[in-house]
């Protein structure tokens, strides 16, 4: 096997690669039901971060928890889609694989939820 020819850096195409992340984001948003369910809930505490003006860390912290909701979130997409190409027919490893990944996604829910509890619980308390 001959090894592959050194390409030259091109700022144009690299640029460009970002079309293909953000055809990504589309497709995320527009096939998967629970990404629109997961935005729902990014704005929701986007909104409370910008109404209790939480600290840069709690910033940090929603930033991050949010990101990697919706990077869990795509690597599961991805998954499932090459997953149903590759056996389009009912096959057990697939499912669980299928189903491994969809438990990373909810791993990675839950902590995000559990950092939003610990963040704004304790600031809507003062309220009442």
């Amino acid at each position: 096997m001959e090894p592959k020819e050194k390409k030259s850096f091109s700022f144009s195409k690299q640029l460009s690669s970002f079309k293909f992340a953000f055809r990504g984001i589309y497709i995320l948003f527009l096939e998967e039901h629970n990404a629109r369910i997961h935005l729902f809930a990014a704005c929701v505490a986007v909104l409370l971060g910008i109404y209790f003006q939480i600290s840069s860390s709690e910033w940090m912290a929603i930033i991050f928890s949010i990101s990697l909701v919706f990077a869990s979130e795509a690597f599961n997409a991805a998954l499932e889609n090459l997953a149903d190409f590759v056996s389009p027919e009912k096959h057990e490893k697939i499912r669980n694989v299928k189903d491994l990944a969809a438990a990373a996604v909810l791993f990675c829910a839950i902590a995000t939820l559990l950092i939003g509890l610990i963040i704004f619980l304790p600031k809507i308390l003062l309220l009442f």
